[in-house]
């Protein structure tokens, strides 16, 4: 079965991945300049998501979807496992967001490019100049129902816990006063492990979302506690207790 699977997965899974990644970048950036970045990213980048998961035999559930109010903007923090996050939510959270992601995914072949006409945010966080003009360029594309995506963590996580948040996220949150949604993914880290290409297909992963949690004042202290809560949360359903803060 291993062997099985490995030839599946590297035969079949990736070859179909990286032929459905061309022609949806190639389908994105033609209509990009005649559409709306959220309508061509409903009709490019969330069938490229869910045909590279179908080929991967992951099935995904949604919890929570009852907490998503229609029309309401919001700064969304999730839990990092796996580069099949990325899958995961585009494909199925259904809510137009734009990412926060770290700047060397702009040299990605294709995906880079498209993620820069769709809007989404390259950060450097070794220079924190350039960081925060990333993160001030992500206020402005807060409208309309519009929302921002952030892996507060920074980075995935090598173990499968969650590890300790950065505040960048959480400042927007209270300088806007946007709510922050937490969301937790689970799942993801056993279809492909950060530090192997050892593919897993046929996994089941899962998005919960939780209720959103609106900022509370302006202080540091009202930020740690919007931090707090937001780790409890998204730490809750994996059975693991909150991390303490990273500054």
């Amino acid at each position: 079965m291993r062997l099985f699977s490995f030839l599946y997965s590297w035969l079949v899974v990736v070859p179909l991945m990286t032929a459905t990644t061309l022609l949806f970048g190639a389908l994105c950036l033609l209509l990009v300049p005649f559409l709306h970045p959220d309508r061509v990213a409903r009709l490019t980048a969330v069938p490229w998501a869910r045909l590279c998961l179908f080929y991967s035999n992951v099935r995904v559930d949604v919890h929570g979807s009852e907490h998503l109010q229609s029309g309401q903007s919001y700064v969304i923090v999730a839990n990092h496992l796996s580069q099949f996050d990325i899958f995961v939510l585009y494909g199925y959270l259904e809510v137009d967001f734009r990412w926060v992601m770290k700047h060397e995914l702009r040299r990605m072949p294709v995906i880079g490019i498209c993620c820069e006409k769709l809007g989404h945010i390259f950060i450097n966080r070794s220079d924190t100049q350039a960081a925060i003009a990333s993160l001030n360029q992500a206020r402005t594309r807060l409208a309309n129902g519009a929302s921002v995506l952030f892996f507060p963590e920074g980075t995935r996580s090598r173990t499968g816990q969650i590890k300790p948040f950065k505040k960048g996220a959480f400042k927007m949150a209270q300088e806007l006063q946007l709510p922050v949604l937490p969301v937790t993914l689970t799942g993801t880290f056993e279809i492909l492990p950060p530090g192997t290409v050892r593919l897993r297909p046929g996994q089941h992963a899962q998005i919960t979302l939780h209720p959103a949690i609106v900022p509370v004042g302006s202080s540091e202290a009202e930020l740690v506690q919007l931090i707090h809560q937001s780790q409890t949360a998204i730490a809750a359903p994996l059975g693991e207790a909150c991390p303490q803060l990273s500054l």
